[in-house]
């Protein structure tokens, strides 16, 4: 992400006050509590932390896929605080792309037609083959997600995620479930990406060592903002060993 001096880049996202309370019975649970943040037009940021300390929660709020109990979100000017389940919707489908840990691909469908699903209902997308391109499994479009590597199939998700083109790209925990090796495949997918799209893209990952590729690392730990740093060098996915 390159800006002119003298130039602020865009302001993607705002949270003020962000809490998120769930209540299972008698039991509250505190997911977040009180964050405020920016997130910049174009950035590869990683959200890091331990399991439970509140980065899924966030990023599902960021996404529209849940709601804050309090607090403010907005992304761009819209108050997605105020949105309704229909703004919301409209909302993810044309702005946000998501990664998730297990890739949710349909078996009975090959590559470009799993990809497919998603450029039929977005307003400006991508053919299928352009989006496995990108990722690097264009000689593998005709493929069932039985015949993939696992590594293969989360770069096939990540091909689906960002064929609508969105300005947001969401991943939780993109390679939980892949060895480091395959990992790293996946998040050059990534970093690649994020430089050729210019989509604003949040990896959550609870290893720090894949804090190094981001250009700011946010720290979370119970529900709260502990950390925000920039990294002055940033280090190419391929270099990373875990």
């Amino acid at each position: 992400m390159t800006h002119s001096p003298g130039t602020m880049p865009e302001v993607v996202f705002q949270t003020r006050g962000l809490t998120k309370v769930y209540e299972m019975g008698e039991v509250r649970v505190h997911a977040l509590r009180g964050i405020d943040l920016a997130l910049y037009s174009g950035e590869l940021v990683v959200l890091l932390g331990a399991s439970g300390s509140g980065k899924s929660t966030l990023v599902n709020i960021l996404g529209g896929l849940d709601t804050a109990t309090d607090g403010e979100v907005f992304y761009q000017t819209q108050n997605l605080t105020l949105a309704d389940d229909r703004a919301l919707t409209e909302y993810r489908r044309h702005h946000v792309g998501f990664v998730f840990q297990f890739y949710n691909l349909i078996p009975s469908l090959t590559a470009r037609e799993n990809v497919a699903i998603v450029t039929e209902i977005a307003r400006d997308p991508m053919t299928p083959e352009a989006a496995l391109d990108l990722v690097g499994l264009g000689d593998r479009r005709d493929h069932f997600p039985a015949q993939l590597s696992g590594g293969q199939q989360q770069r096939v998700a990540i091909a689906r995620a960002i064929a609508k083109q969105p300005s947001v790209l969401l991943c939780d925990e993109p390679t939980g479930a892949l060895d480091s090796q395959t990992g790293i495949i996946v998040l050059e997918a990534l970093e690649r990406v994020n430089r050729e799209l210019g989509a604003t893209t949040v990896v959550i990952t609870h290893n720090a060592v894949q804090a190094e590729m981001a250009q700011r690392v946010i720290c979370l730990s119970d529900g709260r903002v502990t950390d925000i740093r920039r990294n002055t060098a940033i280090k190419a996915a391929r270099d990373l060993t875990w």
